[in-house]
């Protein structure tokens, strides 16, 4: 009786955290007249809204964008934090905990700070307006850094110093022995690293102008607060949809990853 109180409480506490995001979805192919109401279940669906959205604003574009930027941004943090985690985790050199520290001090300013340098440096290098500034500035984080480390620490040293007394260098050893053992950090980071950069907003409308350059987060936030969905719920509802199914797709396929690197990326100091 006491596992039959506990799973009531979570499909409880399950139904109240679903039912914001099923009534959103519903809503969006619901008759305009119809999303008022509470109720989940509408008379009739359409997809109205959907062919509002893709008419009004190069919604497919901006797709091809966000998939552009979020895909090339993932594999440069998956390639250089695995390469810092790396040379922290096993290399011994002067100042490695000293710049371990420095990582971990960056991770707590928080980004407004950096914003206006920054933009300068992208004026100087004339990537205002292009995918480089969308792309080079995130290409490395702390946060891939530090769970990188933190999961190769639980790799044995003795498969290390195999591998090097078989001649192979410290590139190989990341990339043909620590890469394949280390699939859950990887996927981890990979899908942190891809909803952030997806989700962005703030530097998108600050470096991007062109109209055909803009990510989806960046165009449907213009099309909410610019009036093109003309106060039409139903149309916004159609535009956020489209805006966060690619990361629930991701998310869903790869949340058993996702689970097993948080439990073990932070046991071993």
């Amino acid at each position: 009786m006491k596992r039959v109180g506990i799973y009531v409480i979570l499909v409880i506490f399950g139904v109240v955290f679903l039912y914001p995001f099923l009534w959103m979805t519903m809503a969006s192919v619901r008759p305009e007249a119809e999303i008022g109401g509470f109720g989940i279940v509408p008379s009739r669906l359409t997809l109205e809204h959907y062919d509002e959205v893709t008419n009004k604003i190069p919604i497919y574009r901006a797709f091809l964008n966000s998939l552009i930027v979020a895909s090339s941004v993932t594999a440069g943090v998956l390639v250089f934090g695995s390469m810092v985690g790396y040379a922290l985790s096993r290399l011994r050199f002067r100042g490695r905990n000293a710049v371990f520290m420095i990582i971990l001090f960056t991770m707590t300013l928080p980004f407004q700070i950096t914003l206006i340098p920054l933009y300068v440096l992208m004026v100087k290098f004339h990537w205002v307006n292009s995918y480089w500034a969308l792309i080079i500035p995130y290409l490395l984080n702390g946060f891939s850094i530090i769970l990188f480390r933190q999961y190769f620490k639980t790799i044995p040293q003795d498969l290390i110093d195999a591998a090097r007394i078989d001649g192979c260098s410290d590139f190989w050893i990341l990339f043909r022995v620590l890469w394949p053992l280390s699939v859950p950090a990887l996927i981890t980071v990979g899908i942190l690293t891809f909803m952030t950069t997806w989700n962005e907003v703030l530097w998108p409308l600050i470096v991007i102008r062109d109209r055909a350059l803009m990510t989806m987060p960046q165009l449907v936030a213009i099309f909410h607060i610019g009036g093109q969905a003309e106060a039409r719920l139903g149309v916004k509802l159609a535009a956020a949809m489209m805006l966060a199914i690619p990361i629930i797709l991701a998310y869903g396929f790869f949340q058993r990853y996702f689970i097993e690197s948080m439990a073990t990326s932070g046991l071993k100091e």
